[in-house]
């Protein structure tokens, strides 16, 4: 831990300061002392991370319950430039809540030590990098693509719950615990004590991607394989697999900790890299292999591929209807969707699949990648 006399050289300390006066003058008891523990801690974090600088200032000048409120108000509107309500995205992300976390976990800038000034407010920096979340992966270069890499590490989301048989106490609910009221009348000799209630135990759904890294996909399937990784180490239950002409499980070359030592083991492990597709043959195989025997039962299934398939449309047709079957939701990622709202298959592959999907997503771009995320909670 960098001593005081340190802390204060660091060039974020002005804004860090000017942060602390904008709590004072809102009714916050913030003295130079906080300001300078403040300052202190975030010596070794990182100062353009919107979660350190909140969860750090929330720490050492946030004493009260009741100061939340108005300490989420100041933050926004100093280090996003936006009014006084919270949206919900924001709130939901900086306290951890059961939705999504991918829109304020990717960093809006990354900027060039060189290039801050000491008085540049962080959530103003001009960057490249939210322009670069509407850019499709296929027109990137080699430095945007790293960029962007860089940034999916750091989603985070939350798959869909689903509410399981099994019941546990709460506070409030529909059943009643009898067992639980009547111990405690008991114990009160007789006395009628408090209600207590059960509800059904929350339990995750499972996450079942399915990648397609065909020639056809090279474009994406670098991308949609780093989103996959980064979604294995957010989440729980993820499942990941990857097809060429057959379907490959990836899932524990994904389990390292390293992404790029992550990625590498598992584009060793799929041999049809880049070679041609067969889509039905390969969802037919995890229908047959591993939905069947409980992994796609009642799970979340993703399909990313553009839907070019060289098999039979009928293998297809029959892998899709089985598979909608067995899985709770089905979605497919075609990157040549885009940004089109009306949006209408073209392929024999994706017009046999379409019937059976219920939402179709792009996956072209990062944007698309945080709208999936947005989406992931409300597929419960």
């Amino acid at each position: 831990m960098p001593d005081q006399a340190e802390a204060t050289e660091q060039p974020f300390v002005g804004v860090l300061i000017d942060f602390a006066r904008e709590l004072r003058a809102a009714g916050l008891a913030v003295g130079p002392g906080d300001a300078l523990t403040y300052c202190t801690a975030m010596a070794p974090l990182d100062p353009t991370d919107l979660l350190d600088l909140y969860w750090v200032g929330q720490t050492t000048m946030v004493t009260r319950h009741d100061q939340i409120p108005v300490y989420d108000r100041v933050f926004r509107q100093f280090f996003l430039d936006q009014g006084a309500e919270l949206p919900e995205t924001f709130q939901l992300t900086v306290r951890q809540r059961e939705r999504t976390q991918a829109l304020l976990t990717v960093p809006e800038t990354e900027p060039d030590q060189s290039q801050q000034d000491d008085a540049a407010r962080l959530g103003l920096m001009a960057s490249d990098a939210a322009a670069l979340k509407s850019k499709s992966f296929s027109r990137c270069t080699p430095e945007e693509l790293a960029a962007l890499q860089r940034i999916m590490r750091r989603i985070r989301l939350t798959p869909p719950r689903r509410r399981s048989r099994r019941t546990v106490g709460a506070r409030a609910g529909r059943v009643p615990d009898m067992r639980r009221t009547v111990r405690e009348t008991m114990r009160l000799h007789g006395e009628p004590a408090e209600l207590f209630w059960r509800r059904r135990r929350l339990r995750l759904r499972p996450l079942i991607l399915i990648l397609d890294v065909s020639g056809s996909m090279a474009d994406y399937s670098r991308n949609l394989l780093q989103f996959a990784y980064s979604t294995k180490r957010a989440a729980g239950k993820v499942e990941v697999f990857c097809f060429g002409t057959r379907l490959t499980r990836i899932t524990r070359e994904l389990e390292h900790r390293r992404a790029d030592d992550a990625l590498d083991r598992a584009a060793k492990a799929v041999f049809d890299w880049e070679g041609g597709t067969r889509i039905g043959d390969s969802l037919a195989a995890f229908v047959r292999d591993w939905g069947r025997r409980g992994m796609g039962r009642g799970g979340i299934v993703v399909i990313c591929s553009d839907g070019l398939d060289r098999g039979d449309p009928a293998v297809l047709a029959s892998a899709m209807e089985r598979l909608s079957r067995l899985s709770h939701r089905t979605v497919w990622m075609n990157p040549h969707k885009g940004d089109a709202v009306g949006w209408q298959p073209s392929t024999l592959g994706m017009m046999v699949a379409h019937p059976h999907v219920d939402l179709m997503l792009s996956g072209h771009d990062l944007r698309s990648l945080e709208e999936f995320a947005m989406l992931l909670p409300e597929l419960s």
